[in-house]
């Protein structure tokens, strides 16, 4: 029978959830019916078609994904001042750290959300842009905690994305095929990056 009270927001997560199953790309108004048990004329009251529908998906997990990040961030807060006072630098490392690991487990637990957040934020859409904006200006402040200013910092943050991006894409579709252990190696590329900004942050 059909889906008794359908909303908006459950068409949303509902379609996200779906992505993350079959492929963002996958995602269909017909695929999405199907999983509500409802005909797809009934989810016109609630978007405006596949391309609202998935302008809908990829602004909630640009969301998720800021909020994943800042919270990532916040615990990593409350370690620091259960264990004590560390140096600036090392407080950035951490906070890297953090952030890394937090977009890398989203990507992983999540892969059709994901997919939806790597295009940039639609011209003239000012809550996607807004959204997309407050995410970015978490991973701006981490960077600039480290002593990156102006232009740097959106290098940076540029290089980081492509990094965790590449890893965490290669890791999903099962690309790491050799016996070293692929946390290590993560590590490894984080630390790497990190060592990079240090030497900035020790010439400026």
């Amino acid at each position: 029978m059909p889906r008794a009270g359908l909303t908006t927001p459950i068409v949303v997560r509902e379609a996200a959830d779906l992505a993350d199953e079959i492929g963002y790309d996958a995602l269909t108004l017909t695929a999405l019916a199907s999983r509500l048990n409802v005909a797809v004329p009934s989810l016109y009251k609630h978007v405006g078609g596949l391309d609202d529908l998935r302008r809908s998906v990829a602004l909630m997990a640009v969301g998720e994904l800021g909020s994943v990040i800042r919270a990532a961030l916040h615990d990593n807060d409350a370690r620091r001042e259960r264990s004590g006072p560390t140096g600036d630098q090392r407080a950035h490392e951490n906070d890297l750290h953090a952030l890394a690991t937090a977009y890398r487990r989203y990507a992983l637990d999540h892969p059709g959300r994901y997919a939806a957040t790597v295009r940039a934020a639609p011209a003239g859409d000012r809550e996607f842009q807004t959204a997309s904006d407050a995410t970015l200006r978490t991973v701006f402040d981490v960077l600039e905690a480290s002593g990156l200013r102006g232009d740097d910092v959106v290098h940076a943050a540029r290089s980081l994305r492509a990094a965790l991006h590449g890893f965490a894409s290669l890791e999903a579709a099962g690309g790491f095929g050799l016996p070293q252990d692929v946390e290590e190696s993560f590590e490894w590329m984080v630390e790497t990056f990190e060592d990079g900004l240090a030497a900035r942050f020790d010439r400026a």
